[in-house]
């Protein structure tokens, strides 16, 4: 993909669709009275090096600890105008090789990467083998069992729609509402791989891994699917299956209306768009 070369004005607002691997960072919120890496630093001071004063970024969501990226989408304000051009291949050279800019463009002055996003998308990979792999670790979770791709589709099904997540919503969230529109859930497999892949208009705190969780004791076929119903509509975070790793989730794409000017990103974590 080409960027343009052409300096922009001072003080337009620029988005751009950041790939991280999550196992490099305490998650991507800056965390100033601790002395732990997070994406939200590590892209700011990229960014404040071409911009050569302090910039600050806002993203669509806040990814926890060792949590992958391949779609998030952040703003900023550009503070002396530099071109997207600079903006993609010049940040990327001042960053790690963990986190890269995939993708830069002007938006309105009233786009904003969290409160303008419909949707987001997430998936979790689970290698579903008898043995662990090294090379993959802490890229997908690991469960020997044999799982059924089929059970847990079939039970994720119940949670489409308009409903109150609360049995699988983390102690610690701060949302005010336990009410989530989840509009596509599928569990689907590529060889070894379980994926599990969900849509929705925001997530609570810690609720894709606690669905998968649940859905996981569905497939090793520990748990029934009238076990997983009466969790659900029990409302009991509690009764409801241990939180699953950080380990192979991923953000995948952020969803805008169309006026906002966000092209469409990636479909599959960037493991899965090279086949593993």
């Amino acid at each position: 993909m080409k960027f343009s070369d052409k300096r922009l004005e001072p003080g337009t607002r620029i988005a751009l669709r950041v790939e991280y691997d999550g196992r490099a960072f305490n998650g991507w919120q800056a965390q100033t009275k601790l002395d732990v890496p997070t994406v939200q630093e590590t892209l700011e001071a990229a960014l404040s090096v071409i911009g050569n004063q302090p910039i600050r970024t806002w993203c669509a969501g806040r990814t926890d600890t060792a949590v992958h990226a391949s779609g998030q989408i952040v703003h900023f304000d550009d503070p002396v105008g530099r071109s997207l051009k600079s903006w993609v291949l010049g940040v990327n050279s001042e960053l790690p090789d963990a986190v890269s800019v995939h993708w830069a463009g002007s938006v309105s002055s009233d786009f904003h990467a969290r409160f303008s996003a419909v949707s987001r998308r997430y998936q979790y990979i689970i290698a579903n083998t008898q043995t662990r792999s090294a090379q993959l670790s802490g890229l997908v979770t690991w469960y020997r069992r044999p799982l059924s791709e089929e059970a847990m589709h079939q039970c994720a099904q119940l949670l489409v729609g308009e409903h109150d997540f609360s049995a699988f919503r983390a102690a610690s969230c701060q949302s005010t509402t336990p009410w989530r529109h989840l509009s596509e859930i599928s569990v689907t497999r590529q060889n070894d791989f379980v994926i599990v892949e969900l849509e929705a208009n925001a997530f609570l705190h810690h609720m894709v891994r606690n669905i998968v969780g649940s859905l996981m004791l569905v497939g090793a076929g520990l748990k029934s699917q009238t076990w997983f119903e009466q969790v659900f509509i029990g409302k009991d975070r509690t009764k409801s299956g241990d939180t699953a790793s950080s380990a192979g989730l991923y953000l995948v794409s952020v969803g805008y209306p169309e006026d906002c000017g966000i092209p469409a990103g990636p479909k599959a974590a960037t493991l899965l768009c090279h086949s593993v």
